[in-house]
């Protein structure tokens, strides 16, 4: 089969694509034939060798690495003890996130093991270049709203970086639970956040945040980074911010002003993606797909993705 691998961390022109082995299903996994396979910030940070990570805290990164978590596919193996799957059902999921580590990552193939328990059935008219570009950024938005930091109905919401994979599903499953959603991103992004019926839009090129908007009640910060304190004044006295990745947001002010730190990490759950495919499938939450690559353009998908400011997803495509 045909997979990207990369023989070295680096920039990147480290993927390439190369004839491998397929791999066979381990007991309680299933093979998928996969047909598309989504981008996420951790195929480019473990293809970086974890650069943003102090040296002595870097997890290794095993080589030859293919990255890819969140796929789309086709089942047409099935392994020892595997009950309830049978070949020819269409699955997505995110695989062995993060128990797996780094060298679990294989979904930038024509074929990939899954466990089972990762996956979702996929419905048929969804197609598979959209149900890939759901699995871990919609995940994160589900198990932050529901588990790590949980909103209330009628609270004021903030989502920094409102228009990315994270942000647009945080946006539009807050809103379903009834918050006030105050979305900050971009000019570019305006009438795709306005479309999906944010109550407020902060043009982040042209105003500050702080000067826009008080009083909020609980802040998603999907951008993280050094400015991340930036966003504190906008939140009320007991208020919380919850951050995505990481960023400087001041401790001693959190503290001063008793705003909670509340967030935590995105795992494999096909249960709960089966949940999150329902709302998608209705018609209640949108996916957006910013850019579509055939698997051969990782390289080039790579470079699209560092260079950011992404509506929704970028997906690779994988044929047969």
């Amino acid at each position: 089969m045909q997979s990207i691998r990369a023989h070295r961390t680096g920039p990147p022109s480290v993927l390439h694509l190369e004839e491998v082995d397929r791999p066979e299903p381990a007991a309680g996994e299933v093979l998928v034939q996969v047909q598309a396979a989504a981008l996420n910030p951790p195929d480019w940070y473990a293809r970086g060798g974890y650069q943003q990570i102090p040296e002595g805290l870097r997890p290794p990164v095993p080589l030859p690495y293919t990255p890819g978590t969140d796929v789309s596919g086709v089942v047409v193996g099935i392994g020892p003890g595997v009950t309830g799957w049978e070949e020819g059902d269409e699955v997505l999921g995110l695989l062995r996130f993060p128990r797996g580590g780094t060298g679990s990552a294989r979904g930038y193939a024509q074929f990939t093991t899954a466990p089972v328990e990762d996956l979702a059935r996929k419905p048929s008219h969804i197609d598979h270049i959209h149900a890939a570009a759901i699995p871990m950024a919609g995940l994160t938005a589900w198990q932050y709203l529901t588990e790590y930091a949980p909103i209330e109905s009628g609270q004021t919401v903030l989502v920094n970086g409102a228009a990315g994979g994270v942000g647009h599903f945080l946006v539009q499953l807050a809103r379903r639970a009834g918050a006030r959603v105050v979305a900050v991103a971009s000019t570019a992004h305006a009438d795709f956040l306005r479309g999906l019926g944010v109550d407020e839009y902060i043009d982040y090129t042209t105003t500050h945040v702080a000067d826009a908007v008080k009083d909020v009640d609980h802040v998603f910060d999907t951008v993280g980074g050094p400015n991340g304190h930036l966003l504190i004044p906008a939140i009320r006295d007991g208020g919380v911010i919850s951050p995505v990745f990481f960023g400087d947001y001041g401790e001693d002010e959190l503290v001063r002003r008793q705003i909670r730190h509340l967030g935590g990490q995105v795992r494999s759950n096909g249960n709960q993606l089966a949940d999150l495919v329902k709302l998608v499938a209705s018609g209640d939450v949108r996916v957006a797909v910013d850019e579509v690559y055939p698997l051969a353009q990782a390289e080039q998908a790579h470079e699209r993705a560092e260079r950011g400011h992404i509506q929704g997803k970028l997906v690779l495509e994988v044929t047969h």
